[in-house]
């Protein structure tokens, strides 16, 4: 199933070629988008006020205190939006929010309190071309590009008390 929020046909084009590629490979792409791009994607991300940055906050301090294999496997799970604890505390959060939340995962990557990307990674043709094509969009695109592609993952909250 594909999600977008745009009918930007681009912005389309490109998040159905991301959702195509194999989990492990959708997660080194934007491991390399935030090397690439995340310093034009504020620290903030567009639109976040305190209270996401609270949230988003408070989700990777909890990620953060799995070892890292079960810090892949999370990642992992909130692309195939398995349901468990952890991917309903993600999908009961705002996009902003969750874009946020990815920021705050690959600065982590980058101080290894997130499992990092092996230092020899490659990515494939399909997806070096993906990270080119996003390059070559305006600011303002690649901001719900990364929207659109993070709001369908995870799971969705259970009624009542439990998350």
């Amino acid at each position: 199933m594909t999600f977008t929020q745009t009918n930007d046909p681009t912005i389309r084009e490109i998040v159905q070629a991301w959702q195509g590629l194999d989990v492990d490979e959708q997660l080194a792409l934007f491991w390399f988008i935030y090397k690439e791009m995340g310093k034009s994607i504020t620290p903030a991300a567009p639109g976040a006020s305190t209270v996401s940055s609270d949230i988003a906050d408070g989700l990777f301090n909890q990620i953060k205190e799995l070892s890292h294999e079960e810090q892949l496997q999370f990642q992992r799970d909130l692309i195939n939006k398995v349901d468990n604890q952890y991917t309903r505390m993600y999908g009961s959060i705002g996009d902003t929010t969750e874009l946020l939340f990815w920021y705050r995962l690959a600065q982590g990557m980058e101080n290894a309190t997130i499992i990092p990307m092996p230092p020899d990674y490659k990515l494939s043709s399909q997806s070096q071309e993906l990270l080119n094509r996003i390059k070559q969009i305006e600011f303002e695109q690649q901001i719900t590009l990364f929207r659109d592609y993070v709001a369908p993952f995870g799971a969705k909250p259970k009624p009542g008390a439990e998350i």
